[in-house]
């Protein structure tokens, strides 16, 4: 049997083979992310005697090729949590880390625990995509915060709280009102200079031009407002280009969040367990889809357990002698972006306080029970999790007797 360490790192890694009893099979050796160069490596692998199998860790998306590629040419290859392989073998009161070492680290990890490594499964085209499109989403509405953040505060020196006069959600191409309304009206003079009779005039023109219901009641309301204001920055050029491309850098994010939500929508519909996740309270077409992407095939998870486990809500028992903790916190070691996305379901549920629903029946016993905010809402998450696995999971097995 022949374990292959690999130490995977931004556009290379590190190789080391391993025997039982600490048997070097071939020298730790370092290979470039090339189709040439795994393919070689693949080549090298399958000429080896006995049974082989490779152990890589999970790093973001630098594994994904070399799992990919050697999975392909038909070796056994397990890609494993990190926090697996961190403490173990270190039976020394030095610290040493080096490519190579981590390397013959991972092949001997792997021959401990040969019989249980599990097998990697590349995901479907549809779902990795899918994937892919949520963490690029994720990132977009963290830039769309800070941006919109960024304008409001410039607002507050040229147009403070304008903002707040409006109230209208934002549309399907991801635009919003008081954005375009002060790409126009810049500042408060650019109302307050103008009679309210001009003003109505000239934002009825507007609203006409994009889409917006006019109002002549919120008309003499922005007018009172800019009036009232205090530009603490002066009405000049400069001013007019800074607002102009914060409001630019916003309405692009904002709408490339809205190509992705789509994108992420249309993904989630193709895959065959979509109906069922989306007849779940609290899932709607934009946390159906963010589910799905972060859970996957439901069916790589062994039980309700190992899926709890994966998004990290679970409490692992504490006890040693006379001690056993009953309070416990939960591990936080799976994906936090599911994490967010449960949390965010929790918050339908006790907003809309569906009373036939077993989910939020919980909940309320668990808030009537005195439990902390966040204790009943992960805990409702996790009853939550449980149920999306049986669900999923009996749908998905009987479609396939079909």
């Amino acid at each position: 049997m022949n374990c292959v360490g690999i130490d995977v790192s931004k556009g290379k890694s590190m190789i080391a083979v391993m025997r039982p009893f600490g048997e070097v099979v071939v020298s730790p050796f370092e290979v470039r992310h090339t189709a040439s160069e795994l393919n070689e490596l693949a080549k090298l692998l399958k000429s080896l005697d006995g049974e082989t199998r490779v152990v890589m860790e999970s790093t973001g998306n630098y594994h994904t090729p070399v799992a990919w590629l050697l999975h392909d040419a038909g070796l056994y290859v397990s890609v494993v949590n990190a926090m697996l392989v961190h403490d173990y073998g270190n039976n020394s009161l030095r610290r040493v880390k080096t490519d190579k070492k981590d390397a013959v680290k991972l092949a001997n990890y792997g021959l401990d625990h040969w019989l249980t490594l599990p097998r990697y499964v590349p995901e479907e085209d549809t779902r990795l995509l899918l994937k892919n499109c949520y963490r690029q989403y994720q990132q977009s509405s963290k830039v769309q915060t800070m941006l919109k953040n960024s304008l409001i505060s410039l607002l507050d020196a040229v147009f403070p709280e304008v903002n707040r006069l409006f109230s209208s959600p934002p549309r399907a191409d991801g635009s919003e009102k008081w954005v375009d309304f002060v790409s126009a009206f810049w500042h408060c003079q650019c109302v307050s200079e103008l009679s309210l009779k001009s003003f109505s005039a000239k934002y009825q023109k507007w609203c006409r031009k994009h889409g917006y219901n006019f109002s002549q009641e919120k008309a003499r309301e922005i007018h009172a407002k800019a009036g009232s204001c205090i530009g603490v920055i002066p009405q000049n050029d400069t001013t007019r280009l800074l607002v102009e491309q914060a409001v630019m850098q916003l309405q692009t994010t904002s709408a490339a969040l809205s190509a992705l939500k789509q994108e992420m929508q249309s993904l989630a519909a193709s895959l065959p367990e979509y109906p069922v996740v989306m007849k779940m309270f609290g899932v709607g077409p934009t946390l159906g889809p963010q589910l799905m992407a972060e859970i996957g095939d439901v069916r790589r998870f062994h039980s309700k357990k190992a899926l709890v486990a994966f998004a990290g809500i679970d409490a692992p028992p504490c006890q040693s002698g006379q001690m056993d903790i009953r309070s416990r916190s939960i591990s936080k070691r799976g994906s936090a972006a599911l994490r967010r996305t449960l949390f965010l379901v929790m918050g339908v549920y006790l907003q809309s306080a569906p009373l036939d629903e077993p989910v939020y029946q919980f909940m309320d016993k668990k808030r009537s029970e005195g439990k902390p905010y966040r204790v009943y809402m992960m805990a409702s998450a996790n009853k939550f999790l449980r149920i999306y696995y049986a669900s999923v999971t009996a749908y998905l097995n009987a479609l396939e007797q079909i």
